[in-house]
């Protein structure tokens, strides 16, 4: 099979790219064609990650989203070293669940600033580059952006940020040729929810709510991502595309296929 070309010539940053959903994206795009920026605050699982990808067509730029000044130092970086940005994937985020009676001032300013802040802060800087290219945005949202979690309030807080902020930036910047959508995952695998996926009873109970009967691989999420950041998806805007094996298809009864 022919190797998509997709993204030839075209820039991508990445953000939270060095491992799980993030390295999954930030391949996939690099291998279709694309200049990728990988970002994470561990600058070195960036590394490793920038040594398996062709060097003249990645930048390694580590580093907090939930800082407004780094924001515009990352799309800096990949306009000076490409020449342009087309592309903003804002992945970078942070789990965190608790009985909110007992969630911390400190627990909660993280992740509102990671997973809230962050992705304003980079579409802020990222959108007058874009413009000049026409460019696409795709925020990593999360099923728990459209439906609640019983232990993660501020968490579903958070990602319902991103999937509002998804539609409302969509209308705003549609005139100027920007396309803004979001991808909704539901558990996929990762360092972030191996506390999950190692709980065996947790688990059972989750399986019979997925369709598909598997949870998800970065790699599901990353051909979503490259698909809605691609001119295939030129006309499809402000969208939230749960990418969920079809858990956000049901309506949380019993899965009766038991009774059979």
């Amino acid at each position: 099979m022919t190797q998509s070309t997709r993204f030839a010539g075209k820039t991508v940053i990445v953000t939270g790219s060095s491992t799980g959903i993030g390295a999954g994206i930030a391949k996939r795009v690099h291998d279709e064609g694309a200049n990728v920026i990988i970002n994470a605050r561990n600058a070195q699982k960036c590394e490793e990650l920038a040594a398996t990808l062709e060097a003249e067509r990645t930048l390694v730029v580590p580093g907090d989203v939930s800082k407004s000044a780094f924001a515009d130092e990352i799309v800096a970086a990949a306009v000076e070293k490409f020449g342009g940005l087309d592309v903003l994937v804002n992945n970078a985020g942070v789990g965190g669940s608790s009985m909110l009676h007992k969630t911390s001032d400190d627990e909660i300013d993280r992740i509102i600033d990671i997973n809230v802040k962050g992705v304003i802060y980079l579409c802020r800087a990222a959108i007058p580059h874009l413009q000049k290219n026409s460019g696409s945005i795709v925020n990593i949202s999360s099923v728990s952006g459209i439906g609640g979690d019983s232990l993660l309030p501020v968490y579903n807080a958070s990602k319902g940020a991103v999937t509002n902020l998804t539609r409302g930036l969509a209308l705003q910047v549609g005139g100027m040729g920007i396309r803004v959508n979001a991808i909704n995952p539901s558990i996929t695998r990762s360092d972030m929810v191996e506390d999950i996926t190692g709980n065996d009873a947790l688990m059972q109970g989750f399986m019979q709510r997925v369709a598909l009967g598997r949870i998800g691989e970065p790699e599901d999420i990353a051909a979503a991502a490259a698909f809605l950041a691609s001119e295939d998806a030129s006309f499809i805007t402000g969208v939230n595309l749960p990418v969920d094996g079809g858990v956000s298809a049901s309506n949380g009864q019993p899965n009766f296929m038991a009774l059979l």
